[in-house]
């Protein structure tokens, strides 16, 4: 479904990502881990075309995306759930929601607004705050309800739990558990590894740029020195 093959990132003259390479298969569930500045974030803003790659490909479902505009990036049927979460604070929850939703023509089941109220009955409460009367939890349930509302055949999520409480956190998890169930492609970048075994099919590990290890959860778990080379733990 997606292959990003050997790409290269700048940020003006500072390269950022050096021939980063990675495929997500239709249905599966992938994590992306590193420690602080390992160009995580940048990966996905260059899978999204929000930072221009400078050399390398990427396909989704077969067509060439790095040089078309992000919001064409989208309608391919990716949805992003962007790192710090980027609610419009005056808009209210359902404004939020629908405001970018999409439904693809012969799509079946499609994420409605009453579907994303089924998965998140709290956003259904508040549908009438505003984005920026939230708390972190439901800021974050409000950024996946949204991004699925665009319908996505991929979903992926940048730092999906950070800074959340561990039962928020875990209700975030369950989800994505059911939204896997139901045969959504994810790519997730998250530093609690113990959770993402519990989800993943793979993790990709990037450090200053490029991919350092890659493997199944059952591998990482009996390579104690790349968690604490990589990962710091």
């Amino acid at each position: 479904m997606l292959v990003v093959n050997d790409i290269e990132t700048l940020y003006g003259q500072s390269q950022v990502l050096f021939g980063i390479s990675i495929t997500i298969n239709a249905g599966e569930v992938v994590s992306l881990m590193g420690r602080n500045g390992a160009g995580k974030t940048t990966t996905v803003r260059s899978i999204m075309g929000l930072t221009p790659v400078a050399a390398g490909t990427i396909h989704f479902k077969d067509q060439r995306s790095e040089t078309l505009q992000p919001y064409k990036i989208a309608r391919l049927g990716l949805g992003l759930v962007p790192e710090g979460r980027m609610i419009t604070p005056n808009l209210s929850v359902k404004e939020n929601l629908i405001a970018t939703a999409f439904i693809p023509k012969g799509r079946d089941n499609p994420w409605t607004l009453s579907r994303v109220y089924s998965l998140f009955p709290r956003l259904e409460e508040r549908e009438r705050s505003m984005g920026n009367q939230l708390s972190g939890g439901e800021q974050q349930m409000l950024a996946i309800g949204r991004a699925l509302l665009t319908n996505p055949d991929l979903l992926i999520l940048d730092e999906a739990t950070e800074g959340l409480a561990p039962l928020i956190r875990q209700e975030i998890m369950d989800c994505l558990v059911l939204l896997k169930t139901e045969g959504l492609a994810i790519l997730i970048v998250d530093k609690h590894l113990h959770a993402l075994n519990q989800l993943v099919d793979r993790h990709y590990i990037i450090d200053k740029g490029k991919v350092a290890w890659s493997g199944t959860p059952q591998a990482l778990m009996q390579a104690p020195d790349v968690q604490h080379r990589l990962l710091g733990v």
